[in-house]
């Protein structure tokens, strides 16, 4: 079963502002690396966490509540039921975090600039909503 906690405007507002600042952090990461693949797991792990973050935001705007806890399906799942294109771009975020987190093997290229989509769209609808 999924756990959530309810949520209101504050708490919206709150993980808004957390979205966006990690967004803008992992954009000047990689602005001022000279090389990106010198920094893609630092910046990945921001941009998981800005897609979290405005994972909340979304799910607290529209639902009043947001997913907590050790279970990265539960979010997923309930910002599905918010927007099913937004939970899989929030998939794709957390399915990097072991690798850029906790691995030794670092982030691909490839896989910097699907982290980037996807934090950027999880962040601007956030934004809107």
């Amino acid at each position: 079963m999924s756990r959530t906690t309810k949520c209101g405007a504050a708490t919206r507002h709150g993980r808004l502002i957390k979205a966006v600042r990690f967004l803008e952090q992992a954009e000047v990461v990689l602005a001022m690396a000279d090389d990106d693949a010198e920094v893609a797991d630092p910046a990945v792990t921001l941009l998981i966490h800005a897609g979290i973050a405005a994972s909340d935001a979304l799910c607290c705007a529209q639902l009043g509540e947001h997913a907590r806890g050790e279970s990265h399906d539960d979010a997923v799942g309930l910002l599905r039921t918010v927007d099913k294109s937004l939970a899989d771009d929030l998939h794709v975020l957390l399915g990097m975090k072991a690798q850029a987190g906790y691995s030794a093997q670092q982030t691909s290229a490839q896989n910097l600039i699907r982290a980037t989509r996807a934090a950027r769209r999880l962040v601007t609808a956030a934004r809107t909503t």
